[in-house]
């Protein structure tokens, strides 16, 4: 999970107490670390303090929002009035718990949301003999496990949900990457290749000349496949 606590001891310890309970934990002091930290990482929770430096906890929470990933929030501030709870259930937190408050409660809190989010995990994917599963971040090919980078694995979840059709490199790079990502990089020909010689022989990334990349089942014996480089 993610805390984004702007005073260093209460946020060490929320995150010592956390580990005791087998919940790993991550820690923004201010809301520019918060950002930064969830561009590059997968949280299964956020829990956040609204009064931070930099983008606020309410800003971050939008950020969480509006990205879609369904990530669930808890507010985790001093913040107790009944208009302050209205305003951040407003803005999209799952749960709000004041402080000062007991660590159980925490605790309590955090794995009832895990569970909430459990119950709507998006879907296995398969394609081709491959198995995508985005909430375990895990992905089998023929029931072998294939271990994937963390942008490999972004990728192979574009080309998976298309199903089939041809997603084009400046796709890729708009979904995969970030929107600070350079057009002209040659990132997604690397990655994309990288990821097909993870994913093994027969190749299930085929490149289209010209338009992108697809998932391409393996052609049949004695006959050419579209080009693979």
């Amino acid at each position: 999970m993610l805390i984004v606590e702007d005073e260093p001891y209460l946020a060490e310890a929320i995150r010592d107490g956390l580990r005791l309970e087998a919940i790993a934990a991550d820690i923004a002091g201010d809301g520019d670390t918060a950002l930064e930290l969830l561009r590059v990482n997968t949280y299964d929770i956020a829990a956040l303090d609204r009064d931070i430096p930099g983008p606020s906890g309410d800003e971050i929470a939008r950020r969480i929002v509006a990205s879609g990933s369904g990530m669930p929030i808890l507010m985790l501030t001093a913040a107790a009035r009944l208009d302050d709870k209205a305003s951040g259930f407003g803005l999209g937190a799952d749960d709000y718990l004041t402080k000062p408050f007991e660590l159980r409660e925490l605790v309590l809190r955090l794995r009832a949301l895990d569970r909430r989010r459990a119950h709507n995990r998006p879907p296995v994917r398969e394609i081709a003999g491959l198995r995508l599963d985005p909430f375990r971040r895990e992905v089998h090919r023929d029931d072998r496990y294939v271990a994937l980078t963390r942008k490999q694995f972004a990728v192979l979840e574009v080309l998976v949900a298309a199903e089939g059709g041809v997603v084009s490199a400046e796709e890729l790079l708009e979904r995969a990457w970030d929107e600070n990502a350079d057009p002209f990089t040659n990132a997604v020909r690397i990655t994309v290749s990288a990821l097909r010689k993870r994913l093994g022989e027969p190749w299930l990334i085929a490149t289209v000349p010209g338009v992108g990349y697809r998932i391409d089942a393996p052609p049949e014996a004695g006959h050419e496949g579209e080009n693979r480089g």
